[in-house]
Protein backbone atom coordinates (compact mmCIF):
# COMPACT_ATOMS: atom_id res chain seq x y z
CA UNK A 1 0.00 0.00 0.00
CA UNK A 2 1.35 3.73 -0.58
CA UNK A 3 2.19 5.74 1.79
CA UNK A 4 -0.01 8.81 2.36
CA UNK A 5 1.84 11.99 0.91
CA UNK A 6 0.65 15.12 3.21
CA UNK A 7 0.87 18.69 2.05
CA UNK A 8 2.91 20.06 4.30
CA UNK A 9 3.41 23.73 3.39
CA UNK A 10 1.72 25.99 0.78
CA UNK A 11 3.06 29.77 -0.79
CA UNK A 12 1.00 31.49 -2.85
CA UNK A 13 1.20 34.77 -4.99
CA UNK A 14 -1.42 36.46 -7.56
CA UNK A 15 -3.47 39.14 -8.37
CA UNK A 16 -5.84 38.86 -5.44
CA UNK A 17 -2.74 38.67 -2.90
CA UNK A 18 0.89 38.34 -1.60
CA UNK A 19 0.78 35.12 0.22
CA UNK A 20 -2.22 33.05 1.85
CA UNK A 21 -4.01 35.10 4.04
CA UNK A 22 -4.16 37.64 1.80
CA UNK A 23 -5.78 35.38 -0.91
CA UNK A 24 -8.30 33.69 1.76
CA UNK A 25 -9.55 37.27 2.44
CA UNK A 26 -10.19 38.35 -1.39
CA UNK A 27 -11.99 34.95 -1.63
CA UNK A 28 -14.17 34.93 1.08
CA UNK A 29 -15.29 38.91 0.08
CA UNK A 30 -15.39 37.84 -3.19
CA UNK A 31 -12.76 40.17 -4.31
CA UNK A 32 -11.05 39.96 -7.95
CA UNK A 33 -7.58 40.84 -8.77
CA UNK A 34 -8.93 41.41 -12.19
CA UNK A 35 -8.15 44.82 -13.42
CA UNK A 36 -6.49 47.37 -16.07
CA UNK A 37 -2.75 46.90 -17.02
CA UNK A 38 0.00 48.37 -15.06
CA UNK A 39 3.11 46.76 -15.20
CA UNK A 40 3.25 44.83 -18.68
CA UNK A 41 4.05 47.20 -21.41
CA UNK A 42 1.71 46.65 -23.96
CA UNK A 43 -0.53 48.54 -26.57
CA UNK A 44 -3.29 46.24 -25.80
CA UNK A 45 -4.53 48.08 -22.22
CA UNK A 46 -8.32 47.18 -23.78
CA UNK A 47 -7.61 43.87 -21.91
CA UNK A 48 -7.88 43.47 -18.13
CA UNK A 49 -5.41 41.46 -16.54
CA UNK A 50 -5.07 39.60 -13.39
CA UNK A 51 -1.61 41.27 -12.48
CA UNK A 52 0.73 41.19 -9.45
CA UNK A 53 0.39 44.86 -7.59
CA UNK A 54 4.15 45.02 -7.69
CA UNK A 55 6.55 46.08 -9.90
CA UNK A 56 10.02 44.10 -10.85
CA UNK A 57 11.81 46.54 -8.60
CA UNK A 58 9.39 46.53 -5.51
CA UNK A 59 9.37 42.37 -6.08
CA UNK A 60 12.93 42.62 -5.61
CA UNK A 61 13.17 45.05 -2.63
CA UNK A 62 10.39 43.16 -0.66
CA UNK A 63 13.15 39.99 -1.70
CA UNK A 64 16.14 41.77 -0.50
CA UNK A 65 17.76 41.72 -3.87
CA UNK A 66 20.01 44.26 -4.52
CA UNK A 67 18.68 47.10 -6.98
CA UNK A 68 20.32 46.72 -10.77
CA UNK A 69 20.34 42.91 -10.32
CA UNK A 70 19.60 40.87 -13.52
CA UNK A 71 16.36 39.12 -12.73
CA UNK A 72 12.96 37.64 -14.14
CA UNK A 73 9.80 38.79 -13.25
CA UNK A 74 8.67 34.65 -13.00
CA UNK A 75 11.82 34.45 -10.73
CA UNK A 76 10.69 37.02 -8.52
CA UNK A 77 7.26 35.84 -8.16
CA UNK A 78 8.47 32.22 -7.59
CA UNK A 79 10.65 32.98 -5.06
CA UNK A 80 8.06 34.70 -3.13
CA UNK A 81 5.79 32.34 -3.26
CA UNK A 82 8.51 29.59 -2.25
CA UNK A 83 9.71 31.08 0.38
CA UNK A 84 6.36 31.07 1.88
CA UNK A 85 5.99 27.31 1.38
CA UNK A 86 9.62 26.49 2.80
CA UNK A 87 8.34 28.81 5.95
CA UNK A 88 5.71 26.88 6.69
CA UNK A 89 6.58 23.46 5.68
CA UNK A 90 9.97 24.42 8.77
CA UNK A 91 12.34 23.24 5.53
CA UNK A 92 15.63 24.38 6.52
CA UNK A 93 18.81 24.86 3.81
CA UNK A 94 19.92 21.97 5.33
CA UNK A 95 17.34 19.41 4.62
CA UNK A 96 17.37 20.61 0.95
CA UNK A 97 20.00 18.67 -0.80
CA UNK A 98 17.31 15.59 -0.05
CA UNK A 99 14.40 17.05 -1.52
CA UNK A 100 13.26 18.03 -5.21
CA UNK A 101 12.10 20.87 -6.42
CA UNK A 102 9.90 21.06 -9.53
CA UNK A 103 8.64 23.81 -11.11
CA UNK A 104 6.49 24.55 -14.29
CA UNK A 105 6.54 27.13 -16.38
CA UNK A 106 6.29 28.12 -20.07
CA UNK A 107 6.59 32.21 -20.51
CA UNK A 108 10.28 31.57 -18.85
CA UNK A 109 12.26 35.01 -18.82
CA UNK A 110 10.20 35.96 -21.96
CA UNK A 111 9.66 39.01 -20.43
CA UNK A 112 13.13 40.33 -20.70
CA UNK A 113 14.20 38.41 -23.97
CA UNK A 114 11.76 40.29 -25.38
CA UNK A 115 12.54 43.86 -24.32
CA UNK A 116 16.49 42.76 -25.10
CA UNK A 117 16.00 40.50 -28.13
CA UNK A 118 17.17 43.67 -30.63
CA UNK A 119 20.22 44.28 -28.66
CA UNK A 120 21.46 40.82 -28.58
CA UNK A 121 21.49 40.79 -32.62
CA UNK A 122 23.47 44.25 -32.36
CA UNK A 123 25.40 43.19 -29.33
CA UNK A 124 26.00 41.61 -25.95
CA UNK A 125 24.70 44.31 -23.58
CA UNK A 126 22.22 42.32 -22.57
CA UNK A 127 22.72 38.89 -22.83
CA UNK A 128 22.42 37.94 -18.94
CA UNK A 129 18.96 38.48 -19.57
CA UNK A 130 19.18 36.26 -23.21
CA UNK A 131 20.51 33.44 -21.25
CA UNK A 132 17.54 33.71 -18.48
CA UNK A 133 14.42 33.31 -21.18
CA UNK A 134 14.98 29.66 -20.89
CA UNK A 135 12.26 28.47 -18.64
CA UNK A 136 14.90 25.82 -16.77
CA UNK A 137 16.66 29.25 -16.00
CA UNK A 138 13.78 30.49 -13.74
CA UNK A 139 13.61 27.11 -11.62
CA UNK A 140 17.51 27.05 -11.07
CA UNK A 141 17.16 31.25 -10.26
CA UNK A 142 14.28 30.48 -7.75
CA UNK A 143 16.32 27.61 -6.17
CA UNK A 144 19.30 28.79 -5.83
CA UNK A 145 18.21 31.87 -3.83
CA UNK A 146 16.99 28.95 -0.81
CA UNK A 147 19.67 26.57 -1.54
CA UNK A 148 20.79 23.12 -3.15
CA UNK A 149 18.20 20.90 -4.18
CA UNK A 150 18.81 17.48 -5.10
CA UNK A 151 16.70 17.52 -8.23
CA UNK A 152 15.13 20.11 -9.98
CA UNK A 153 13.09 19.98 -13.14
CA UNK A 154 11.10 22.09 -14.82
CA UNK A 155 7.94 20.73 -16.69
CA UNK A 156 6.59 22.82 -19.64
CA UNK A 157 2.79 22.02 -20.92
CA UNK A 158 1.88 24.84 -21.11
CA UNK A 159 -1.47 25.75 -18.98
CA UNK A 160 -1.07 22.29 -17.46
CA UNK A 161 2.45 22.57 -16.38
CA UNK A 162 2.12 23.47 -12.45
CA UNK A 163 -0.28 20.94 -11.60
CA UNK A 164 1.80 18.42 -13.94
CA UNK A 165 5.12 19.81 -11.77
CA UNK A 166 2.85 18.81 -8.89
CA UNK A 167 2.39 15.27 -10.30
CA UNK A 168 5.54 14.58 -10.76
CA UNK A 169 6.93 15.32 -7.80
CA UNK A 170 3.93 13.28 -6.05
CA UNK A 171 5.62 10.39 -8.71
CA UNK A 172 8.94 10.88 -7.28
CA UNK A 173 7.85 10.17 -3.95
CA UNK A 174 5.41 7.27 -4.46
CA UNK A 175 8.43 6.10 -6.74
CA UNK A 176 10.72 5.86 -3.01
CA UNK A 177 13.48 8.57 -5.12
CA UNK A 178 12.47 11.45 -2.87
CA UNK A 179 10.51 11.94 0.79
CA UNK A 180 10.01 15.60 0.39
CA UNK A 181 9.28 17.34 -3.11
CA UNK A 182 8.48 20.88 -3.67
CA UNK A 183 6.56 21.38 -6.46
CA UNK A 184 4.48 23.82 -8.14
CA UNK A 185 4.91 26.79 -10.90
CA UNK A 186 5.66 30.18 -11.85
CA UNK A 187 4.14 32.75 -14.63
CA UNK A 188 4.66 36.01 -15.39
CA UNK A 189 2.64 38.26 -17.99
CA UNK A 190 4.25 38.97 -21.21
CA UNK A 191 3.24 40.85 -24.90
CA UNK A 192 4.16 37.52 -26.18
CA UNK A 193 1.57 35.25 -24.82
CA UNK A 194 -1.08 38.60 -24.30
CA UNK A 195 -0.61 38.67 -28.10
CA UNK A 196 -0.51 34.93 -28.59
CA UNK A 197 -4.22 34.63 -26.81
CA UNK A 198 -5.31 37.64 -28.75
CA UNK A 199 -4.25 35.87 -32.08
CA UNK A 200 -6.38 33.43 -31.17
CA UNK A 201 -9.00 35.72 -30.25
CA UNK A 202 -9.77 34.36 -27.09
CA UNK A 203 -9.45 37.08 -24.92
CA UNK A 204 -12.24 38.96 -23.15
CA UNK A 205 -12.46 42.87 -23.37
CA UNK A 206 -14.65 42.67 -19.82
CA UNK A 207 -13.76 41.04 -17.29
CA UNK A 208 -14.41 36.65 -17.15
CA UNK A 209 -17.62 35.20 -16.98
CA UNK A 210 -16.67 31.35 -16.70
CA UNK A 211 -19.56 29.69 -17.26
CA UNK A 212 -21.75 31.72 -18.04
CA UNK A 213 -23.82 31.75 -21.59
CA UNK A 214 -22.49 35.33 -22.47
CA UNK A 215 -18.84 34.35 -21.78
CA UNK A 216 -16.58 35.95 -24.74
CA UNK A 217 -12.94 34.48 -23.67
CA UNK A 218 -10.30 34.63 -21.02
CA UNK A 219 -8.36 37.25 -19.07
CA UNK A 220 -4.99 36.48 -18.41
CA UNK A 221 -3.24 36.67 -15.22
CA UNK A 222 0.51 36.27 -13.30
CA UNK A 223 1.30 34.61 -10.25
CA UNK A 224 3.18 31.54 -8.41
CA UNK A 225 2.66 28.76 -5.89
CA UNK A 226 4.08 25.92 -4.28
CA UNK A 227 3.32 22.72 -2.33
CA UNK A 228 5.68 21.02 0.01
CA UNK A 229 4.51 17.41 -0.84
CA UNK A 230 5.89 14.42 1.86
CA UNK A 231 5.70 11.24 2.85
CA UNK A 232 3.75 10.85 5.84
CA UNK A 233 6.46 9.42 7.93
CA UNK A 234 9.11 12.17 6.83
CA UNK A 235 6.68 14.61 8.30
CA UNK A 236 5.83 12.73 11.41
CA UNK A 237 9.48 12.37 11.99
CA UNK A 238 10.05 16.25 11.77
CA UNK A 239 7.02 16.98 13.47
CA UNK A 240 5.29 18.72 10.98
CA UNK A 241 1.60 19.02 10.23
CA UNK A 242 -0.79 17.92 7.41
CA UNK A 243 -2.93 20.58 5.81
CA UNK A 244 -4.39 17.95 3.70
CA UNK A 245 -3.38 15.24 1.64
CA UNK A 246 -2.68 13.92 -1.84
CA UNK A 247 -4.63 11.00 -2.83
CA UNK A 248 -4.49 10.71 -6.22
CA UNK A 249 -3.85 11.64 -9.79
CA UNK A 250 -4.36 11.87 -13.86
CA UNK A 251 -3.20 13.06 -16.63
CA UNK A 252 -4.24 12.35 -19.93
CA UNK A 253 -4.49 13.58 -23.34
CA UNK A 254 -7.55 13.43 -26.17
CA UNK A 255 -5.34 14.05 -28.91
CA UNK A 256 -8.32 16.01 -30.57
CA UNK A 257 -6.45 19.62 -31.49
CA UNK A 258 -3.74 21.96 -30.77
CA UNK A 259 -5.51 24.49 -28.77
CA UNK A 260 -9.09 23.44 -28.80
CA UNK A 261 -10.84 20.70 -26.05
CA UNK A 262 -12.81 18.28 -27.75
CA UNK A 263 -16.45 18.69 -27.64
CA UNK A 264 -17.18 15.69 -25.36
CA UNK A 265 -14.37 16.73 -23.15
CA UNK A 266 -12.94 13.35 -23.41
CA UNK A 267 -9.50 14.47 -22.21
CA UNK A 268 -10.78 16.23 -18.84
CA UNK A 269 -13.73 13.39 -18.28
CA UNK A 270 -10.71 10.58 -18.49
CA UNK A 271 -8.19 12.67 -16.28
CA UNK A 272 -10.53 13.20 -13.12
CA UNK A 273 -11.96 9.81 -13.83
CA UNK A 274 -7.87 8.63 -13.30
CA UNK A 275 -7.11 10.54 -10.45
CA UNK A 276 -10.85 9.16 -8.64
CA UNK A 277 -9.53 5.45 -9.31
CA UNK A 278 -5.63 6.79 -8.16
CA UNK A 279 -7.62 7.51 -4.91
CA UNK A 280 -9.69 4.37 -4.30
CA UNK A 281 -12.62 7.21 -4.42
CA UNK A 282 -15.88 6.88 -6.81
CA UNK A 283 -17.60 10.18 -7.84
CA UNK A 284 -20.05 10.48 -5.47
CA UNK A 285 -17.19 11.50 -2.82
CA UNK A 286 -16.14 14.51 -4.41
CA UNK A 287 -17.57 17.61 -2.50
CA UNK A 288 -16.14 20.57 -4.57
CA UNK A 289 -14.03 20.95 -8.46
CA UNK A 290 -11.78 23.53 -8.75
CA UNK A 291 -12.89 24.08 -12.55
CA UNK A 292 -10.36 24.81 -15.42
CA UNK A 293 -12.63 27.36 -16.35
CA UNK A 294 -11.25 29.80 -18.73
CA UNK A 295 -14.24 31.34 -20.04
CA UNK A 296 -13.21 30.47 -23.41
CA UNK A 297 -16.93 28.82 -25.02
CA UNK A 298 -14.49 26.21 -26.18
CA UNK A 299 -13.15 25.04 -22.79
CA UNK A 300 -15.87 25.69 -20.98
CA UNK A 301 -18.66 23.41 -23.12
CA UNK A 302 -16.41 20.90 -23.14
CA UNK A 303 -15.49 20.97 -19.23
CA UNK A 304 -19.26 20.64 -18.73
CA UNK A 305 -19.66 17.95 -21.06
CA UNK A 306 -16.98 16.34 -19.23
CA UNK A 307 -18.10 17.07 -15.37
CA UNK A 308 -21.37 15.20 -17.02
CA UNK A 309 -20.03 12.23 -18.02
CA UNK A 310 -18.06 11.78 -14.94
CA UNK A 311 -21.01 12.61 -12.28
CA UNK A 312 -24.09 12.12 -14.53
CA UNK A 313 -27.45 13.98 -12.97
CA UNK A 314 -25.22 14.36 -9.35
CA UNK A 315 -22.48 16.87 -10.49
CA UNK A 316 -20.88 18.40 -7.43
CA UNK A 317 -20.69 22.41 -6.99
CA UNK A 318 -17.72 23.59 -8.59
CA UNK A 319 -16.29 26.83 -10.37
CA UNK A 320 -13.74 28.75 -11.92
CA UNK A 321 -11.49 31.00 -9.44
CA UNK A 322 -9.91 32.85 -13.11
CA UNK A 323 -11.90 35.06 -12.63
CA UNK A 324 -10.80 35.79 -9.22
CA UNK A 325 -7.03 35.54 -10.67
CA UNK A 326 -7.16 35.84 -14.32
CA UNK A 327 -5.84 32.61 -16.11
CA UNK A 328 -2.50 32.62 -14.72
CA UNK A 329 -1.67 29.93 -17.87
CA UNK A 330 1.90 27.47 -16.35
CA UNK A 331 1.20 28.66 -12.98
CA UNK A 332 -2.62 27.97 -12.39
CA UNK A 333 -2.63 24.39 -11.60
CA UNK A 334 -0.64 24.84 -8.68
CA UNK A 335 -2.55 28.68 -7.60
CA UNK A 336 -5.38 26.47 -7.78
CA UNK A 337 -4.34 23.50 -5.62
CA UNK A 338 -2.97 26.28 -2.92
CA UNK A 339 -6.76 27.74 -3.60
CA UNK A 340 -8.70 24.54 -3.14
CA UNK A 341 -6.72 23.51 0.11
CA UNK A 342 -7.37 26.94 1.65
CA UNK A 343 -11.44 25.54 1.04
CA UNK A 344 -10.25 22.11 2.56
CA UNK A 345 -8.83 24.09 5.62
CA UNK A 346 -11.28 26.86 6.17
CA UNK A 347 -14.63 24.66 4.84
CA UNK A 348 -15.88 26.94 2.30
CA UNK A 349 -16.69 27.20 -1.16
CA UNK A 350 -15.07 29.61 -4.26
CA UNK A 351 -17.44 31.16 -5.53
CA UNK A 352 -17.66 31.61 -9.38
CA UNK A 353 -17.60 35.40 -10.57
CA UNK A 354 -19.40 37.30 -12.98
CA UNK A 355 -21.83 34.40 -13.52
CA UNK A 356 -25.34 35.04 -14.38
CA UNK A 357 -26.87 33.33 -17.34
CA UNK A 358 -26.65 29.22 -17.74
CA UNK A 359 -25.49 28.10 -20.97
CA UNK A 360 -27.31 25.68 -23.04
CA UNK A 361 -27.94 22.48 -21.37
CA UNK A 362 -25.21 24.20 -19.36
CA UNK A 363 -24.47 24.02 -15.43
CA UNK A 364 -24.53 26.40 -12.56
CA UNK A 365 -21.70 26.61 -10.94
CA UNK A 366 -20.95 27.86 -7.34
CA UNK A 367 -22.08 31.63 -6.37
CA UNK A 368 -22.83 30.92 -2.87
CA UNK A 369 -19.72 30.00 -0.80
CA UNK A 370 -21.61 28.54 2.11
CA UNK A 371 -21.06 24.10 1.74
CA UNK A 372 -24.11 22.05 2.32
CA UNK A 373 -22.21 19.87 4.24
CA UNK A 374 -18.03 19.30 5.22
CA UNK A 375 -16.08 19.61 2.93
CA UNK A 376 -13.57 16.28 2.23
CA UNK A 377 -12.32 15.80 -1.25
CA UNK A 378 -11.80 17.91 -3.97
CA UNK A 379 -10.99 17.91 -7.81
CA UNK A 380 -8.68 20.36 -9.44
CA UNK A 381 -8.34 21.00 -12.80
CA UNK A 382 -5.84 22.50 -15.16
CA UNK A 383 -5.85 21.43 -18.82
CA UNK A 384 -3.13 22.57 -21.37
CA UNK A 385 -3.18 23.12 -24.99
CA UNK A 386 -2.61 20.18 -26.92
CA UNK A 387 -5.25 18.42 -24.58
CA UNK A 388 -2.53 17.81 -22.00
CA UNK A 389 -5.04 17.42 -19.31
CA UNK A 390 -4.73 16.88 -15.60
CA UNK A 391 -6.33 16.27 -12.41
CA UNK A 392 -5.92 16.15 -8.79
CA UNK A 393 -7.23 14.28 -5.70
CA UNK A 394 -7.31 16.73 -2.86
CA UNK A 395 -8.53 15.46 0.63
CA UNK A 396 -8.75 17.12 3.91
CA UNK A 397 -6.61 15.52 6.58
CA UNK A 398 -8.58 12.35 8.53
CA UNK A 399 -7.72 13.47 11.81
CA UNK A 400 -9.28 16.86 10.91
CA UNK A 401 -12.65 15.36 9.48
Amino acid sequence: MNEPIWITGAGIVSAIGLDKAATLDALRHGRTGIGTMHHLRSEHREFPVGEVQLSDEELAARLGIAPGTPTIRTALLGMLALGEALDEARLTEEELPHAAFVSGTTVGGMDRSECYYPDFLANDSRNVYIAMHDCGASTELIADRFGRFGFVATPSTACSSALNAIILGASLIRSGEFDIVVAGGSECLTKFHLNGFNALMILDREPCRPFDATRAGLNLGEGAAYVVLERASSARRRGVAAHATLDGWGNDCDAFHQTASSPDGEGAFRAMRDALADAGLGPEAVDYVNAHGTGTPNNDASESAALRRLFGDRVPPFSSTKSFTGHTTSASGAIETVICLLALRHQFLPVNLNWHEPMEEGLRPVVESRPQGKIRHVLCNSFGFGGNDSSLLLSRKEEES
